[in-house]
């Protein structure tokens, strides 16, 4: 049976950010994840969790200064140090908060650099936070964003892509997060690239296209998709990462069979 968390960055976002955990699980949600826990006391979000019993099953990697655009630092060539010093930050609050999985955001295209060396940059940032979060009893995993609608700029933007930079990782250091609300954008085909990527996806997250609302609002036929990953044995969490149009808690009918 499908796992669903509740992105509670996205979802219940009419409440309290530290309220949100226990209206997820009264909704039925037994995990939650969300973008970045770092605005807030460790103990705080601890306490949200063991008073509603959810499961924390991701978050990400810090990603510099999201107000001032960056959207993640690991392709930067001069921001390597600034990266190393985030791994500490992530694995404090990862264990902390039992989270096992925790994502990498590439970030945005660096100007001025070429493609080799962007490479072998997110390469080396990887490896060196893949063997770090290991030794934690943490995996990474990296994810490819839409560069066409909510992030235009950014370095990893497909499946084939992240495959190749997770390989030349090694190891199984890193794994594949796949978003198929992006992926839809940008390359479609969200079954056929699961299936053949099964053993390199450790998280999945969903949204409907156009404008990242809620399952059953756009082009995309999540019961199906649901239903395959349950068929295929695809054993991680799916994030419910969207948009609601309205209130969380009406557009929540197409979750019902999943929780």
């Amino acid at each position: 049976m499908v796992k669903l968390a509740a992105n509670i960055s996205m979802l219940f976002n009419e409440h309290d950010f530290l309220s949100r955990f226990g209206l997820a699980a009264q909704h039925g949600f037994k995990g939650v994840e969300y973008t970045f826990p770092y605005d807030y006391a460790i103990d705080d979000l601890k306490h949200a969790l063991v008073e509603s019993g959810v499961k924390q099953i991701l978050h990400n990697m810090p990603p510099g200064d999201w107000s001032a655009g960056d959207r993640g630092l690991a392709c930067d060539p001069s921001r390597i140090i600034e990266f190393r010093k985030s791994v500490e930050v992530t694995i404090e609050y990862a264990n902390s908060l039992n989270c096992q999985i925790v994502n990498c955001l590439a970030g945005l295209t660096p100007n001025d650099i070429s493609e080799k060396e962007i490479d072998q940059t997110l390469i080396q940032n990887l490896r060196y936070a893949g063997e770090q979060l290991r030794s934690a009893g943490i995996q990474l995993v990296t994810e490819p964003i839409n560069s066409k609608v909510d992030m235009p700029g950014f370095y990893l933007t497909g499946t084939e892509q992240a495959k190749s930079i997770i390989d030349a990782v090694g190891d199984g250091l890193v794994e594949l997060q796949y978003d198929a609300y992006h992926m839809q954008i940008m390359e479609g085909h969200l079954v056929k690239t699961v299936q053949h990527n099964l053993n390199k996806i450790r998280h999945i997250q969903i949204a409907d296209n156009p404008g990242r609302h809620e399952p059953g609002t756009g082009e995309v036929n999540y019961d199906f998709f649901l239903g395959f990953l349950d068929q295929v044995g695809y054993t991680g969490w799916v994030g419910a990462e969207y948009r609601p149009l309205g209130s969380t808690t009406e557009g929540l009918n197409w979750a019902k069979k999943w929780l």
